[in-house]
């Protein structure tokens, strides 16, 4: 790929070697199966609000324009499009795209799937009312940068949403020990803990990349019920943020 990126080509070789197993629920990508529907609540809550929609109708999202970077297997990008949005899924790594769209096809859904980084995007003048940036900023080799070109894409009064894991020790403990060698949810050396963001440095992250932070929630798992929620109070772990370009 031509032009300037942020893209760690190490990171996209882990998830290139999953990609034909997106879409198992049982298989590497459980935990993204396990966290989805909190990833979207939070993110339909964010949108309609900030675009003055029906939080209830079935086309809450039409007219909207939402980019998915790294949409991987496209588990978010179906959602929004079953909601009206029209979906672009990028993701540089390129195994993943066929799998997207050949899922995709199967569900009936139009959805523009590229293999495309989010500094090529912004270098072509694209432009989004909303960029889902989910579980991605911890694996671009330059984070800063990475921000700088996702708020390029956003118009103006758009939307980031973006998620990542806290740096902590709480967080090794339960993103690198418990997930990937305990739980065995994910391939060894999935995560890096030295690339965890916490959500002070994520919002001057932000900022810096010109945007404006207006909230920031934490997923929270519950081994005893075995299930993901929504936390005003606890980020130690998963977390997730909104800002929006003024």
């Amino acid at each position: 790929m031509a032009g300037p990126t942020t893209v760690d080509a190490g990171e996209i070789a882990k998830f290139e070697a999953m990609a034909a197993e997106w879409w198992d629920e049982s298989g590497k990508f459980k935990p993204l199966h396990m966290l989805n529907p909190c990833r979207l609540e939070y993110i339909v809550d964010q949108l309609t609000a900030e675009f003055g929609r029906d939080r209830d109708a079935l086309d809450s999202l039409k007219g909207l324009r939402i980019l998915d970077i790294g949409c991987g297997g496209g588990l978010l990008s179906e959602p929004m499009a079953r909601l009206g949005a029209t979906v672009v899924g990028a993701d540089a790594a390129a195994g993943n795209i066929p799998v997207a769209k050949v899922h995709a096809e199967q569900m009936g859904l139009d959805i523009d799937y590229r293999h495309v980084t989010a500094e090529e995007l912004a270098e072509a003048g694209e432009q989004f009312d909303a960029v889902l940036n989910m579980e991605v900023v911890e694996h671009v080799a330059d984070p800063q940068a990475y921000l700088n070109a996702c708020q390029t894409l956003l118009k103006p009064n758009g939307i980031m949403i973006c998620s990542t894991l806290n740096r902590n020790p709480k967080s090794f403990l339960m993103g690198i020990i418990g997930a990937e060698y305990v739980m065995r949810w994910l391939p060894k050396g999935t995560h890096e803990w030295s690339k965890f963001i916490t959500p002070d440095e994520l919002y001057d992250l932000i900022e810096t990349a010109g945007l404006t932070p207006v909230d920031r929630k934490g997923f929270v798992f519950n081994p005893i019920t075995w299930s993901w929620s929504i936390s005003a109070r606890d980020l130690s772990v998963n977390y997730v943020t909104a800002s929006v370009k003024r």
